[in-house]
């Protein structure tokens, strides 16, 4: 009917058939970020925002959000991660705080983890915010991408500045 990968005959949604594809060593790293006032950036730093520690549990949240990709994104194959890892770093323009999120996400599969990898991205700069928005709503959650991933029959893609 169609030349869609992801419609049935029927023209109905359908999950891509990988059984036949080869199981590799396959990374992807994400990166969002959230701009955050100099107070925020303070109670962040000095752990003294009222729901606690702000980076631990949106790394946590991170973490959990890439081992539940499937659920929330229709297509997507669960996959058995192997490896997730979150950092935070900051860039600071005058009175602009940006807190960097970095997410390599691992796995050894038939499909990449790049979904994985950016899913972790955005709900890790959902958590800074959720954390955060008592002290200012106004906050701006920033790009969300992919800068690299690795293994499988599309090889090695690496984002160009």
């Amino acid at each position: 009917m169609t030349d869609f990968t992801h419609i049935n005959q029927q023209g109905r949604a359908k999950m891509v058939d990988i059984t036949d594809k080869e199981i590799t060593s396959r990374t992807a790293i994400a990166r969002s970020s959230i701009f955050v006032t100099k107070e925020i950036y303070t109670k962040i730093e000095d752990k003294t925002i009222g729901k606690g520690d702000v980076l631990s549990v949106a790394q946590v949240a991170g973490i959990m959000a890439a081992k539940q990709t499937s659920t929330i994104i229709p297509m997507c194959h669960p996959l058995p991660l192997s490896g997730v890892n979150i950092q935070f770093s900051w860039q600071q323009e005058s009175e602009k705080y940006e807190l960097i999120i970095k997410v390599e996400a691992k796995t050894k599969g038939s499909t990449g983890v790049e979904m994985e990898a950016l899913t972790a991205a955005s709900a890790t700069a959902l958590t800074v915010y959720d954390m955060c928005k008592a002290v200012d709503k106004g906050m701006i959650i920033g790009q969300t991408y992919l800068i690299e991933k690795t293994g499988g029959k599309s090889g090695t893609y690496r984002r160009e500045n």
